[in-house]
């Protein structure tokens, strides 16, 4: 099981004969730690890693200011 991060959360990927697990790992949800693990074949791990890539673009655009000009 994976042990939450500095930030009350971590994320770990493994190989697995089926592709790869990945665990969530919450701090506190609801009152106490919680984890999830999905295993993913490569095509839905790499589907899965983009989706993750365009929601971190998308939250850094939101979060930060676009400069003037």
């Amino acid at each position: 099981m994976a042990e939450p991060g500095e930030g009350g959360w971590s994320l770990q990927a493994s190989p697995v004969p089926e592709g790869v697990r990945l665990e969530l790992a919450l701090a506190d949800l609801g009152g106490g730690p919680v984890t999830a693990a999905i295993v993913l074949d490569r095509a839905e791990a790499r589907a899965f890693a983009r989706a993750l890539l365009a929601a971190a673009g998308d939250a850094a655009e939101r979060t930060f200011p676009k400069p003037d000009g």
